[in-house]
């Protein structure tokens, strides 16, 4: 493993769940001298080594600067994301496409020698429960979740991003589901609503689990995977596809235990029925597509991330729900907009 000293690390989307830990490391890291940190919203929370600039990438026009942010930098960690509104997808396909393309060209312009781009296990086509894929598994999406459609074209978008810039290293991290404590409010108002009653996340109170078939996934602590990130932004050798999760696969056996719940079968019609209930109702934000592609997610083998990047997390699958679901019961945040702590109604 290279590792440079003396680095600028530019990181977009800097103040949500992932951005604001990795920036938190890279301020850390010895090898790094700054950290410019990119968001819609400036935030009030000042880490050492880091300043800020405020970029809204559903807006951007050609010229408006987004170059001269990246001048001068060793490494670019692209991780601006729009979740919502589900309902709005030109929307959410403005920033995350449009405005991902954008950073691509930036990157390219500004001569910076690495990018660092945040895709998703969401990217991947449907897949097998019962084995782990490695990251040469088709990367198609579920084409009617606008999530997964879009994490899909974007793989496409750095497909030819590398063809035509062969001079840029490039390293593609696709991580589980990220949970980490402080992200708790935020993901409760992206995923249950404003009104989803976070501080009754208490496992006593859930005695049934539903078993839905298709419900194994993969999660991790958003602090590991900022790790991987910050590797693949150092190491001058890292490049290419990184899966990024921790055991164990979480099942209703495995949520049936950390909520003391018995697990009871649900057929898989019926949950979806339900949710395109509430979903119709303005009820809930996530949509039922999203709840397809979830349901058809393959689990991930990371061989290549620990044999490459030395990287392993150091919490299970586990510890990061119970993580958010503490989270949930205190309303917990942090100093950025995004990850703003709130009560239910907030």
């Amino acid at each position: 493993m290279m590792v440079m000293s003396g680095k600028r690390i530019v990181v977009t989307g800097a103040t949500g769940n992932v951005g604001t830990s990795v920036v938190r490391q890279l301020a850390e890291s010895p090898e790094v001298d700054s950290v410019v940190g990119i968001a819609r919203r400036v935030p009030d929370w000042s880490p050492p080594k880091t300043e800020w600039r405020a970029v809204d990438l559903g807006d951007l026009k050609e010229g408006d600067g987004l170059v001269e942010h990246f001048r001068g930098a060793d490494a670019v960690v692209h991780l601006a994301w729009r979740f919502m509104p589900a309902r709005d997808p030109a929307l959410t396909w403005r920033v995350n496409v449009l405005g991902g393309v954008r950073v691509f060209d930036a990157v390219a312009e500004a001569g910076v020698p690495a990018l660092v781009y945040s895709s998703s296990v969401g990217a991947y086509s449907p897949g097998p429960k019962d084995r782990a894929v490695d990251e040469s598994w088709p990367t198609h999406g579920w084409p009617e979740a606008a999530y997964t459609r879009e994490k899909a074209y974007m793989e496409r978008a750095l497909d030819s991003f590398e063809q035509r810039h062969p001079e840029v290293r490039v390293a593609r991290m696709r991580p589980a589901f990220l949970f980490k404590e402080e992200s708790a409010s935020e993901q409760r108002r992206l995923f249950g609503g404003r009104f989803a009653p976070g501080q009754l996340a208490r496992p006593e109170l859930l005695p049934l689990f539903p078993d839905i078939p298709g419900l194994r996934v993969q999660t991790l602590h958003t602090d590991d995977a900022a790790r991987a990130f910050r590797i693949a932004a150092l190491d001058d050798d890292a490049r290419g596809a990184f899966n990024l999760a921790a055991d164990p696969p979480l099942d209703a056996q495995v949520l049936g235990e950390l909520f003391h719940a018995r697990a009871v079968p649900l057929p898989r019609v019926a949950a979806r029925s339900a949710l395109a209930a509430a979903y119709g109702l303005h009820l809930v934000p996530a949509s039922p597509q999203l709840f397809d592609a979830v349901l058809r997610l393959p689990l991930m083998d990371c061989a290549r991330a620990h044999e490459v990047l030395g990287w392993r997390p150091e919490r299970t699958s586990v510890e990061a729900v119970e993580e958010l679901l503490r989270g949930l019961r205190a309303g917990a945040g942090a100093d950025t907009p995004p990850l703003a702590g709130s009560a239910v109604g907030a």
